[in-house]
């Protein structure tokens, strides 16, 4: 007798379990282009300027939080980012030793609140001028402290941005005469986040093998490796140059070479001529068009000395409204500085004076929290997920 065929999906059969349809893959969100690192500098160096436009110390205050509040707010998860801290530490390191040189040194400012007196050591006629202890007066203290807040702050603008622009951005957006000095440049700023993201990662492993990573003894146990790791950082770097072809250039005309030699040595005798023109009171006429014709000159040169070194940029960082913005708002910054009245700028020492706050400068200074503001946050690390 034949078997009895059971129909599909009858009993003895197993039926195949429905399945969920698949969600349709969702298209992951652009993440807006980073600022210019151009902007950044322009933004820093700006407000750099401002800094050095005066000597009241809670405009310098104000301009140290303002920097640290971007720096805080953009600052990307980079090892070349992380220098914002040394700089910070170097800055206050410049207002002690500043201090220390005005107690052990003296200063030319005559004053009148004597606050202690050290001993003396005599020296030869041939230093005159210069003097070892004695009187250590309020204003002398008071000018060294002033004095060394300025440089620090300086300093500060310059780590931030360090902290904010992307070394090889910055050296992408250059143009192609500047290429091989950029390239130095960016090596000597980078020395300095690799040599601390160095130290950090040898101090430890050595606190993760018990050892001791702090005073005299630690510092020296930690110093070789990291010199030792500079150099191999630093022959590696010279044989990847030499195989992409660093420092070779195309051939030109030898009219184009004299002409881009002219114009950039003319350029910068003009800079030269039109900035003493500024900062002086008899070059006041002739300092801004003398300036603005070197700068024309240069930057034909640059433009020229450009067809030696031809090279393409892959995704150039573009200058948009948001750079526009950013470098505004520090120029504002300096413009608001240099044509405020002096006597607020600089508060007096001989006699003694309680600074104070003006408001226009310390109002213009606050706009350069712009950037934080304006600019996209830094993409967040992605961390690597646990399988389940």
């Amino acid at each position: 007798m034949p078997e009895r065929q059971h129909p599909p999906g009858a009993r003895g059969t197993a039926r195949p379990a429905p399945t969920a349809p698949h969600p349709p893959p969702t298209a992951p969100t652009p993440h807006p282009a980073p600022t210019h690192p151009g902007a950044w500098w322009l933004w820093a160096l700006a407000l750099g300027t401002a800094a050095t436009r005066t000597t009241n110390p809670l405009l310098l205050t104000l301009l140290i939080t303002v920097s640290a509040y971007v720096v805080a707010a953009r600052r990307p998860e980079a090892p070349w980012a992380r220098s914002y801290d040394a700089f910070l530490k170097l800055a206050l390191a410049v207002i002690v030793i500043r201090l220390l040189f005005a107690v052990l040194l003296g200063s030319p400012l005559p004053g009148t609140h004597t606050l202690l007196t050290l001993p003396e050591v005599p020296l030869p006629d041939w230093a005159q001028g210069i003097r070892l202890g004695g009187e250590v007066t309020l204003e002398s203290l008071l000018a060294a402290f002033y004095d060394g807040l300025r440089l620090a702050t300086m300093l500060i603008c310059v780590g931030a941005a360090n902290a904010l622009a992307n070394p090889s951005h910055l050296l992408k957006s250059l143009p192609g005469a500047l290429y091989e000095m950029g390239v130095a440049v960016v090596v000597a700023l980078t020395f300095a986040p690799h040599l601390i993201a160095d130290v950090r990662r040898l101090r430890a492993a050595r606190r993760l093998r018990g050892r001791p990573d702090r005073g005299v003894r630690g510092l020296l146990q930690v110093g070789l490796p990291v010199l030792e790791g500079a150099l191999e950082r630093s022959v590696a770097l010279a044989a990847a140059m030499d195989a992409r072809g660093y420092g070779r250039t195309a051939e030109v005309a030898p009219a184009v070479r004299r002409t881009t030699a002219a114009l950039t040595l003319t350029g910068l005798l003009g800079v030269c001529a039109g900035t003493y023109g500024l900062l002086t009171a008899a070059g006041g006429a002739y300092g801004l068009p003398v300036l603005l014709l070197g700068l024309a000159a240069a930057l034909g040169g640059l433009w020229l000395g450009g067809k030696r070194s031809p090279r393409t940029r892959y995704r150039p960082d573009r200058w948009d409204a948001r750079a526009w913005l950013v470098t505004g708002s520090g120029v504002v910054v300096a413009a608001a500085m240099t044509a405020a009245d002096p006597a607020a700028l600089h508060p007096g020492i001989i006699p003694p004076t309680v600074p104070e706050l003006p408001l226009w400068p310390a109002a213009a200074i606050l706009l350069g929290l712009l950037p934080a503001f304006v600019t996209p946050a830094p993409r967040p690390v992605s961390t690597p997920r646990e399988p389940a």
